[in-house]
């Protein structure tokens, strides 16, 4: 149900996690209809290597199973084990979490057959796991709920996330298209949406400054940057934070309002955890390495 955004990516931040700028889908039936009922979409680019790793040896062995929350095995896919050397996995509710993202990612139909970065496991892992990495358990939890809730209704949160972006991106074909079939936003829910938007974007805008070579390989920030064939790190979060339950969000605006309180930069610790699942000792030393 997508179609694949095509500008060129240098930086090393992945889209999984909505910092990067990898090319990403467009969905074009409704976000409820099943997979196999979408117009097939194209990808448009190829994707390029998420982020900076250092060479490995070759030494992983096979994972430990990981278990769901409700206490069955959470099925391993055929690329791990993840070669990560710079730090361990996440907890069983962390690759939980990734692993039902991962499924959902599945789901999301792409024009012209599936999209490569739909195999990319080990990027996506990375990506992603970096970013729950900085989650209060409370919140892991009931975003595994929301996760395991969607499935069970035959929703899957990846297209809808995907879809919420096009409202910036292709305003038109949202509306038409989209808009729909999406649950609909109260005012109230959407001023809680940008206070926290605009926390985060200040924050993003502050690690650009701080670290530019690895800021260079960011989204560009804003919405009001974004084109049809690139969206920014500001669509990108309202398009996900649309996608979380009631509760999710509330544990999410508590997480922010915390490190704010605490003067943590959230791009930062996700981005710290970034490189250090790449295989570097610090975010100074990617900075140092970035070409």
């Amino acid at each position: 149900m997508s179609h694949l955004h095509h500008e060129a990516d240098k930086g090393f931040v992945s889209d999984f996690g909505g910092i990067g700028d990898l090319p990403e889908f467009k969905p074009v039936t409704s976000p409820t209809a099943p997979a196999e009922s979408a117009q097939p979409l194209k990808p448009t680019d190829s994707v390029n290597p998420a982020g900076p790793a250092k060479p490995a040896a070759n030494t992983a062995t096979a994972p430990e199973p990981i278990i769901d929350i409700d206490g069955t095995p959470v099925p391993a896919t055929p690329l791990d084990p993840d070669k990560r050397i710079g730090m361990p996995g996440g907890t069983p509710a962390e690759e939980a979490i990734v692993r039902r993202e991962w499924q959902q990612f599945q789901g999301v139909n792409n024009e012209g057959g599936r999209a490569a970065c739909q195999g990319n496991w080990l990027t996506f892992h990375q990506m992603r796991l970096a970013q729950f990495l900085t989650w209060p358990h409370d919140a892991k939890i009931s975003y595994l709920e929301d996760l395991q809730r969607a499935d069970a209704q035959g929703r899957n949160l990846l297209t809808e996330k995907y879809a919420r972006m096009m409202q910036s991106t292709d305003p038109q074909y949202y509306r038409m298209k989209l808009e729909p079939f999406l649950p609909p936003l109260s005012a109230e829910r959407i001023a809680q949406q940008e206070r926290i938007i605009a926390i985060q974007v200040a924050w993003a805008q502050a690690f650009m400054t701080r670290y530019p070579k690895l800021g260079a390989g960011m989204r560009r920030l804003r919405t009001s940057d974004d084109t049809r064939d690139a969206t920014s790190f500001e669509t990108y979060l309202r398009g996900e934070l649309s996608t979380y339950s009631q509760r999710t969000l509330d544990l999410y605006e508590s997480m922010v309002r915390d490190y704010q309180a605490q003067g943590e930069n959230l791009t930062t610790l996700t981005l710290r955890n970034t490189v250090l699942l790449g295989g570097y000792a610090s975010l100074e030393e990617a900075e140092a390495e970035q070409a």
